[in-house]
């Protein structure tokens, strides 16, 4: 005799599961990836403020341009800007760097 009663129960769990979770490998991939292109456009829009001499607005700019647990670093040397953003999420940690040099001028 045979007995297939509940094999296609057991056979849908597994496939529902698995399309779960591979959903939520994507979405986490979605996130990583629009946390990296929020912190690259936050560095380059925070460079881009910098190099005029505008520094508290290029680091307001770059506060409301990253994510929110983004860390956010401008370096001045001689006449250079670095911008630098750094997230420190568990599973996808995302890092942004932006140079740029000092419009004529400017002091740092």
């Amino acid at each position: 005799m045979n007995d297939d009663n509940g094999s296609v129960t057991v056979e849908a769990a597994l496939v529902l599961s698995a399309i779960v979770a591979v959903l939520l490998l994507a979405l986490t991939a979605i996130a990583a990836a629009v946390d990296h292109v929020r912190c690259v456009d936050a560095a380059a829009q925070a460079a881009r403020l910098a190099i005029r001499g505008d520094f508290g607005r290029a680091q307001a700019a770059a506060q409301q341009a990253a994510p929110p647990e983004a860390t956010i670093t401008i370096h001045t040397t001689s006449d250079t800007i670095t911008v630098t953003i750094d997230t420190n999420h568990p599973l996808f940690p995302t890092h942004a760097t932006a140079h740029a040099v000092l419009e004529p001028g400017v002091t740092p």
